[in-house]
C-alpha cells in the first residue's frame, strides 16, 4: 500500500508542487482544465482515459510561522477513477518535511494523522490510515476551516490554516467530473 501511495504522491507531487497559485496547473505536458471556482476551492480536470484525474485545491489562508521560506502550499483532494482512488486528502508542504515526523489535519474537534513523503525535495502529507478518508472528508464537509501541522527537515513545525468554504461544491464538481 506504500508502494501505491509513494507512486502517487511522485506523481502528484510532481504535478502540483511547482506551480504558482495562479497557474493553470498540469500533470506532465498535459494542461489540466479549470472546472470551476468555488469560494476558497477550485476544481481541475487533466488527462483522459486511464490517466484521467480530477482534483480541488485550496490555498492557505493564513501560514506559520510568517516570513518562513517555502514553495507552494495547497490542501488538495484527488480522484483517479482508473485507480480506484476517490476523493484522496493530500497536503502539500511548499518544502521537505522530516518523514519520521507526524503531520497533521484538525477540522473542529476531529485531528487526522498523516505521514509526511518527500519527492524531489519537495513535501507532501497522507491520511495515515485509509479507514478514516470517508470521516475526513465528511469533516471537510461540514467544517469552517483545516489546521494542517507538520515538521520540516530542519525542525520547522508550520502551521497552515485552510478555509473549508466551497469545498462541498468543488468535490462535487469533481466527482462527477470523474465518475467511478
Amino acid at each position: 500500500m506504500n508502494k501505491v501511495l509513494g507512486l502517487l504522491a511522485g506523481v502528484a507531487l510532481g504535478a502540483f508542487a511547482a506551480l504558482p497559485a495562479s497557474a493553470q496547473p498540469a500533470v506532465g505536458t498535459v494542461p489540466a482544465t479549470l472546472l470551476g471556482s468555488y469560494s476558497n476551492w477550485t476544481a481541475f480536470q487533466t488527462g483522459s482515459g486511464a490517466s484521467l484525474t480530477c482534483y480541488a485545491l485550496s490555498k492557505p489562508r493564513a501560514t506559520r510561522p510568517r516570513g518562513a521560506k517555502r514553495g507552494p502550499i495547497y490542501l488538495m483532494v484527488s480522484t483517479w477513477p482508473s485507480r480506484k482512488v476517490r476523493a484522496e486528502p493530500q497536503v502539500v508542504l511548499g518544502y521537505p518535511g522530516n518523514e519520521k515526523g507526524a503531520a497533521s489535519l484538525g477540522i473542529g474537534a476531529s485531528k487526522f494523522a498523516f505521514f509526511i513523503k518527500n519527492t524531489n525535495a519537495e513535501g507532501s502529507a497522507w491520511l495515515q490510515s485509509l479507514n478514516e478518508n470517508a470521516r475526513l472528508i465528511d469533516a471537510m464537509r461540514g467544517g469552517v476551516s483545516a489546521v494542517a501541522t507538520a515538521v520540516s527537515q530542519r525542525g520547522t513545525r508550520t502551521v497552515d490554516t485552510y478555509s473549508l468554504a466551497g469545498f462541498s461544491d468543488a468535490l462535487a464538481k469533481i466527482h462527477s467530473s470523474c465518475p467511478m
